[in-house]
């Protein structure tokens, strides 16, 4: 096959050369095996930037680099001078930064099921959660406002949790509003702490966020909405807050909060959620639209 390959692209370059006066290119197959796999590390490298903070900040990265760029053109001494300069540390800055990250990708490569995982073309997408989780949601936190029992629901969105949900204790369970009461019943071993949803799971509980340091933030806000508000700052998830003083249900999302929210506020928020930004892989939609395909045909035919 490779052999075959080989063929295909030297003819193919041979022909282009004709049109554009280029020499021949000697193709060997170590040569296309050495692009797949430069292909296939590239791309998963991508997708690790995607599914973690490091997206938010690749685009940072993007910015300055456009800068600099700018710079280069103009012939900008200084700030050429500042950016050479300052490139080692801030490689060693982001090795610090992103520690858990990439300690996180180095066990994967030592998990025995890692190439199951990347050959395997059935895998389903990560769900969206469904309305009943909705619903669910929306029940447990009025019903535990009207009882003024404190409580923290951060729910994921494309930007994975793991860092977080590390420091919980494992749940794993069906999302209900009985278990999200119990959960935060008070004197209880588990009520301390944040509860990470995702999909239609309860993750953990027990999970330490990080506190916002923005000064912006009111001085009658207590830990448990500094810590939604941080882990908002940090992802792109959305966090449901219980206050146990006053009872009242607020939302956290992109840094910003939003007090003493009506159900009607929280449900299209939480629907919002579960609609947007999802990007289907181009295999993934092809199956998408083939599997609809023959159920449409199926139909018909009945």
């Amino acid at each position: 096959m490779l052999t075959k390959l080989h063929g295909l692209l030297n003819s193919f370059l041979e022909k282009a050369s004709l049109f554009v006066g280029v020499p021949d290119v000697d193709i060997s197959a170590i040569d296309v095996i050495e692009m797949l796999i430069i292909a296939f590390l590239v791309y998963h490298f991508l997708i690790w930037i995607k599914t973690t903070r490091a997206w938010n900040l690749f685009k940072g990265i993007l910015v300055i680099l456009a800068f600099v760029l700018i710079a280069a053109i103009f012939q900008m001494n200084t700030i050429l001078w500042i950016a050479q300069n300052t490139l080692s540390v801030g490689l060693i800055a982001l090795v610090v930064i992103f520690q858990p990250e990439l300690r996180k990708a180095l066990e994967s490569l030592g998990n025995r099921k890692l190439f199951g995982r990347i050959f395997d073309m059935s895998r389903e997408e990560r769900a969206k959660f469904t309305d009943k989780t909705i619903d669910e949601l929306i029940r447990a936190s009025y019903a535990m406002g009207k009882e003024k029992t404190g409580a923290l629901i951060v729910i994921e969105d494309e930007i994975l949790l793991t860092e977080y949900i590390r420091t919980g204790i494992d749940v794993d369970a069906l999302l209900t509003s009985q278990l999200l009461i119990n959960i935060f019943e008070k004197n209880t071993p588990l009520h301390d702490g944040a509860v990470i949803v995702r999909g239609d799971r309860v993750l953990a509980a027990t999970c330490y966020l990080p506190l916002s340091d923005s000064v912006s933030i009111s001085k009658d806000l207590g830990t448990r909405h500094r810590a939604a508000i941080g882990i908002s700052e940090a992802s792109d998830s959305m966090t449901i807050i219980v206050s146990e003083e006053t009872g009242k249900v607020s939302l956290a999302y992109h840094g910003a909060i939003y007090h003493d929210i009506e159900q009607d506020f929280l449900r299209a928020k939480l629907t919002f959620l579960q609609s947007h930004n999802y990007e289907a892989r181009g295999f993934e939609l092809f199956k998408r639209r083939k599997k609809n395909g023959k159920e449409n045909s199926k139909n018909s035919d009945e």
